[in-house]
C-alpha cells in the first residue's frame, strides 16, 4: 500500500467542491499530521470539510516524530505544511499532497514526490471520474476560492485536451 501524507489545503478545497471522495478513489488511505486536523476539523468546524474529514475512516492522523525537523520546518512554513512534509519524509511517503508553492519547492528540496489538488483533478479527468476539468476549476476559483495562476489553468486544461 502507497503511503500518501496530505497537507489541509488539498483536503479543505475538494471538500468545497464536492470531491474530497477523490482522494479515497486514489488512495485507499490519507495520512495527515496533527496540525492538519486542528486546521481542518477543530478550527475549521462548521465549514466545508470539517465534518466530512472528521468522519472519514480513511483518512489517518499520524504525528510525526523528529521534532528537531519539525521546528526547522516552522522556521519557513506554518504548521500543517511543516509537520506534513516532516511526516513524508520520516515515513517516505510515497506521495506528498501539498498546494503552496513555496511548501512544493522546501519538499522538492527534500526528493518528495509531490501532487496538489490541481494535478489529482486532472487524473480525476484522466480516469473518468469528472467529466470537465474546466468546470472543476472553475468551481474552484469561484466557489472555493482557491488561486490558480492562470498559466497553470490554461497548461492543465491543455493536458487533458480541454482547450
Amino acid at each position: 500500500m502507497d503511503l500518501v501524507v496530505s497537507d489541509s489545503s488539498t483536503l479543505i478545497h475538494l471538500a468545497r467542491i464536492g470531491r474530497l471522495s477523490l482522494l479515497k478513489i486514489f488512495f485507499e488511505t490519507v495520512t495527515i499530521p496533527p496540525a492538519v486536523w486542528r486546521e481542518v476539523v477543530e478550527q475549521g468546524a462548521g465549514r466545508a470539510g470539517a465534518i466530512e474529514i472528521r468522519q472519514a475512516e480513511w483518512i489517518e492522523v499520524t504525528s510525526p516524530t523528529d521534532d528537531a525537523l519539525v521546528h526547522l520546518l516552522k522556521r519557513e512554513l506554518d504548521d500543517g505544511e511543516a509537520e506534513a512534509i516532516a511526516l513524508a519524509i520520516e515515513r517516505r511517503a510515497d506521495l506528498l499532497i501539498i498546494d503552496e508553492a513555496h511548501a512544493r519547492g522546501i519538499a522538492e528540496l527534500y526528493g518528495l514526490k509531490k501532487t496538489g489538488i490541481v494535478g489529482l483533478l486532472i487524473r480525476a479527468k484522466q480516469a473518468g471520474y469528472i467529466a470537465a476539468l474546466k468546470v472543476e476549476l472553475d468551481k474552484l476559483r469561484m466557489q472555493a476560492g482557491f488561486r490558480i495562476k492562470q498559466k497553470l489553468y490554461e497548461r492543465a486544461l491543455s493536458v487533458v485536451g480541454e482547450q
